[in-house]
């Protein structure tokens, strides 16, 4: 072997030490206590709104939401709600409406789905009465489908 080819080993006995790290303290007690800036400042001044009940974000229309994802349509493996045939939900003073379309005119169910939807939102605790309004325009396409219902049919 040639020499600059060669492997030396040094054997060490002792190592320095490395310098600690020294943080010099130049703030003063008063100081150190003293609440320091707050930078979400801006975004936390204002307390959050209250979330109306009755709308989009609230207990009751969220009850009525999952009330209506429990309505599957029979000829399809996925709830109306993610099927998009549901185009509005508003509630006022427990009284629901729900404005629906169905994916054609002469669906099976045309009679019976407004039907069920009424039954199922009226039994909503919170709900006096429901009144479903069926409507054809705009027409229902496969696009009104959330992700889950075209993950759930194999379009995604």
């Amino acid at each position: 072997m040639s020499e600059d080819r060669m492997i030396k080993v040094e054997e060490v006995t002792s190592v320095e030490a490395p310098p600690k790290a020294r943080v010099e303290d130049v703030e003063t007690a008063p100081e150190k206590l003293e609440r320091k800036r707050d930078y979400l400042e801006g975004f936390l001044a204002a307390k959050p709104a209250a979330v109306d009940p009755h709308g989009v974000g609230g207990d009751l229309y969220e009850a009525v939401v999952n009330a209506l994802k429990d309505i599957y349509d029979p000829e399809i493996p996925v709830n109306i709600y993610d099927l998009g045939l549901i185009y509005n939900v508003e509630i006022d003073e427990g009284h629901a409406v729900v404005t629906m379309t169905l994916t054609t005119p002469h669906c099976p169910v045309a009679e019976s789905m407004p039907a069920e939807v009424e039954l199922r939102v009226g039994a909503v605790p919170g709900v006096g009465d429901a009144e479903v309004n069926l409507v054809w325009d705009p027409p229902w396409s496969p696009a009104n489908m959330s992700d889950e219902a075209r993950l759930e049919l194999g379009m995604l």
